[in-house]
């Protein structure tokens, strides 16, 4: 998802791949596709697309994910969309 950036290197998202049990539902939920399960174990493939809705940490058994949902690229790329649609209200930084 090259399209969705906001600034590098700032997404809280985390792996902690000893605890990963390779079963994929990170890379299932993620809307940005930014998980790849290979060998069994879940790695982060393109960690400046995440938009830290928080659906990968929600749905991992293991608790092998975590991220702080809202803070960063979700909060300001839905705020943009909503004043692209509706024109009320403005982007706001994270």
């Amino acid at each position: 998802m090259k399209d969705f950036r906001y600034i590098e290197g700032v997404a809280t998202l985390r792996l902690n791949a000893a605890k990963c049990i390779g079963c994929g539902m990170c890379e299932t939920v993620c809307p940005h596709r930014i998980f790849l399960v290979r060998k069994k174990k879940a790695a982060i493939g393109d960690l400046d697309a995440c938009m830290e809705c928080g659906a990968c940490a929600r749905n991992c058994p293991a608790d092998a994910i975590t991220v702080t949902p809202g803070v960063g690229c979700a909060a300001y790329i839905i705020s943009a969309w909503i004043h692209q649609f509706t024109g009320t209200g403005g982007t706001r930084c994270c």
